[in-house]
């Protein structure tokens, strides 16, 4: 590789540092960002030749601003280092950007931070693959090719200056002449920074690491001291909650909620109470997952708090409660830290996961039998047992579900979805929810079976998903733009004989807001108040039992 750099470089002369950076800002700034100029093309107001120009005006500006940055910053000694981060930062982010509609914002940088060895491994494709070479690996051949000419400091400075006034009076002059069409479109459509590469990447991880990363060592904030359980009588069964957090599952696609897919042939036929316009906190785990459980409205959720104050599962334990967590995803962030975190048993890995250690959700079901046969008979303490699903997490959606809960085809059988038909990518996806039908029904078979206890359960995904639907793919768009297909996710509720009898009014009331404009909000106040636990901090406002007493025998 070496030699043939030199072979290279003794056939191109060498370049100013002000020719090397302008090439290095129409790159950055018009190569990589076709996807973000399509967007400016389909929002200007103008039509035919205004349109065109409008678009010209756009690339030159956003080319001209990099090369101010790039002639402010680089110089001969740091500028091929720089140029080779621009490109590696860039040639990625552009891929996601253009390829699969992904906008780069802070949640994005979280998402990155918080992945795991199987989320980045389903990202792997093909079409990744050619992308790195001709937008990565290429360049970066290109770039330690190139060799920059050695001038005197005085002559340098004067280029650099020389193209900084040429930048500013590129930009000034374009946003001064189309400020009134710049102001429009960027003042409602504030994400279309998070399509610029790589800029998009330094800014998001800079306001990630800001305001969003959780801080380390901050002390424990302790939440809902008072909580303890109502309990007035006592030959009541002790309660088993079963609360199932769904991945990446959108109301849709569920047949439940209308989906002309037969999507639930399983749940369909159990008792369960279906609330069909739920929108979740975030769209992506990172962000759901810790505020549903945090007891913080999505509109009033700090992050940062979160991360380090207790949260609805310790305030269970504390009200004496067995909490036990069991995971096929990548971990609770943050929210089990302080209870059982069950650990599953090998023989049933060895049955559900394969070679990499990617696991289908029967692992979840198989789990709660065995838990649950360790329980002694005589038993009284009340449980809740969380089981975190891999759900329908893409890109690699054909995963997500087996063969005999795959009743939709022809399938998208790559993670490189944005090549598909869209009825074999939709496909796929449906069949990754029929596979959580399945895992669902079968969770609350088990819970028929139970003696001794109160049964009930409870799904509620964490975001949903977009397929392709307005150019987006994958989820994490920022929640202000997000489409429904990424906020309105699938809620659903069963109670067992025994809990139907012990609380007739609670469960009246739940199914008289089936249909009721939901969030997860309600999941914090709404858990806690079946579970028989009475805290100060049990918002009223989101409470779905606000409205039916709370006393036994309801």
């Amino acid at each position: 590789m070496l030699y043939l750099i030199r072979k290279v470089q003794d056939k191109i002369s060498p370049i100013p540092l002000s020719i090397f950076n302008l090439l290095l800002a129409v790159w950055c700034g018009l190569v990589l960002n076709i996807a973000f100029y399509e967007q400016i093309q389909q929002l200007t107001p103008y039509q035919g030749f205004k349109a065109l120009l409008f678009l010209t005006a756009s690339v030159f500006v956003v080319v001209a601003a990099y090369n101010l940055i790039f002639q402010l910053f680089q110089w001969k000694w740091n500028a091929k280092l720089f140029a080779g981060v621009f490109i590696i930062v860039g040639g990625f982010s552009a891929y996601f950007v253009n390829s699969l509609g992904v906008i780069i914002s802070p949640d994005q940088i979280q998402n990155m931070v918080q992945t795991d060895v199987k989320e980045m491994n389903d990202l792997l494709s093909f079409r990744l693959l050619v992308w790195t070479l001709f937008f990565v690996l290429i360049p970066l051949l290109v770039l330690f090719s190139i060799r920059i000419k050695s001038e005197k400091l005085t002559v340098s400075v004067m280029k650099k200056l020389l193209n900084c006034l040429a930048s500013l009076f590129v930009v000034a002059g374009l946003l001064f002449v189309f400020y009134v069409d710049f102001a429009a479109i960027f003042r409602e459509h504030r994400d279309l920074k998070g399509m610029i590469s790589p800029q998009n990447v330094f800014s998001s991880a800079a306001s990630y690491y800001h305001k969003t990363a959780p801080k380390k060592n901050l002390p424990l904030v302790t939440y809902g001291e008072d909580a303890h359980q109502i309990q007035l009588v006592s030959h009541t069964p002790p309660k088993l909650m079963v609360l199932v957090v769904g991945e990446t599952a959108r109301a849709e696609s569920f047949s439940l909620n209308g989906y002309a897919k037969n999507t639930n042939p399983e749940l369909q036929k159990q008792d369960i109470i279906n609330f069909s316009q739920v929108s979740s906190c975030g769209t992506a785990t990172a962000v759901s997952v810790p505020c549903m459980f945090s007891g913080m409205p999505r509109k009033q959720y700090d992050e940062q708090l979160a991360s380090h104050r207790e949260g609805l599962l310790d305030i269970a334990q504390r009200a004496g409660y067995k909490v036990t967590w069991i995971d096929n995803n990548s971990g609770c962030k943050g929210t089990c830290d302080r209870v059982e975190q069950y650990q599953i048993p090998a023989e049933i890995r060895q049955k559900w996961c394969d070679a990499d250690g990617e696991c289908h959700d029967e692992i979840l079901v198989d789990s709660l039998k065995q838990y649950l046969a360790a329980v002694p008979k005589d038993d009284r303490t009340p449980r809740l047992i969380v089981l975190h699903q891999m759900g329908s997490h893409g890109p690699a959606y054909f995963k997500r579900s087996i063969a005999p809960y795959q009743p939709f085809q022809p399938t998208c059988n790559t993670n490189a979805i944005q090549g598909c038909q869209p009825d074999e990518l939709i496909n796929s996806y449906d069949n990754s929810i029929v596979y959580t039908d399945h895992v669902l029904s079968s969770v609350i078979d088990v819970l028929k079976n139970v003696q001794n206890y109160q049964t009930g359960f409870w799904y509620l995904s964490d975001h949903g998903e977009s397929t392709g639907e307005h150019g987006l793919y994958l989820h994490g768009s920022p929640y202000a733009i997000a489409p429904s297909q990424q906020t309105h996710v699938p809620m659903l509720m069963w109670f067992s004989p025994a809990w139907k009898q012990h609380a007739a009014k609670q469960i009246t009331c739940l199914n008289s807001q089936k249909s009721k404009q939901l969030s997860q909000d309600n999941l914090f106040p709404g858990l806690l108040t079946l579970l028989g636990v009475n805290t100060q901090v049990i918002d009223p406002d989101n409470n779905l039992l606000a409205q039916c007493s709370t006393l036994e025998g309801t």
